[in-house]
This record gives C-alpha cells, structure tokens and sequence, in this order.
C-alpha cells in the first residue's frame, strides 16, 4: 500500500534532534520491510526545505545545502512514488478551501491532501491528524511514540 506522508513526518525522520525522530524511524523501517511504498509531493518537499533550514524551528538547523541533498535523496529513492498536483487537484483544493473554510494556513496541506487524492493514496503519516480529518478521506497514520 501507498502512504502519503506529510513534511513533519519527513522532518522527525531526517532531523535526529526532533522529538519524535525515533518513532518516525520504527515507521519508516516497518514501511519499508513490509514493502510499502511512499508518496511524497513537492510541495512537501519545499515545506520540508525551509523547516529543517530555519533556526527558529530547529535547534540545530540544517544548512540549505544539506536540506536540498536530503530532498533530493528522497525524490529519488525507489520506494517513492512522486504525486504531483494536475488540473483535478487544485479543483478539489480550491473546493475544499472553500467548502471546509479553510484559512491561509490551511493551504499547503490542502493541496498536498488533493494531490494525494487524486494520486489514489488513501494512508496519509502525519501527526497533525486535525488538518487533515475534515477532509474526510484519508486514514490516518500517527508516529508519536
């Protein structure tokens, strides 16, 4: 199976210091031995960049090279199956903005979750279930430990 996984979990796997580093880990080696595979979305990929670089979010920030190396790992690892956003995506975002109210803090997440949907991923990880729930059409796979 196919799950969609959300920058916070992307950032707890690749940044050691996180407090939830080690449960994403156990996921991700479950995943993966099981045969799972992952979506990931480039907007996830962009989140991920200026979260792991900002020294506000991370204790020890990584430099934005080393944050554009380890994206780039994850586009290109086999395991990954890359969604990216087309005509029906958005329109289901720009319905959802709309139908749910969603605010402008509910935007990346928005079109990650229409990208998913349109890309049939049905298993999305994160551990901000709330962003998500009321869109009413995915399972949800939580990594706190």
């Amino acid at each position: 199976m196919t799950h969609g996984i959300d920058t916070d979990f992307l950032v707890a796997v690749e940044i050691r210091e996180h407090p939830f580093h080690g449960p994403a880990d156990v996921l991700l080696q479950s995943l993966l031995a099981d045969g799972h595979d992952l979506a990931l979305a480039p907007q996830t990929l962009a989140e991920f960049i200026h979260v792991a670089t900002d020294p506000r979010r991370m204790p020890q920030p990584l430099v934005m090279a080393e944050a554009i190396r380890r994206a780039e790992d994850w586009w290109q690892a086999a395991e990954v199956v890359r969604v990216l956003p087309d005509g029906e995506a958005v329109a289901d975002f720009l319905a959802w903005l709309s139908r749910h109210g969603l605010g402008r803090k509910r935007l990346l997440d928005t079109l990650l979750a229409a990208s998913f949907r349109r890309a049939g991923v049905k298993r999305l990880i994160t551990n901000n279930e709330r962003d998500f729930a009321v869109l009413g059409w995915f399972e949800i796979v939580t990594f706190r430990g």
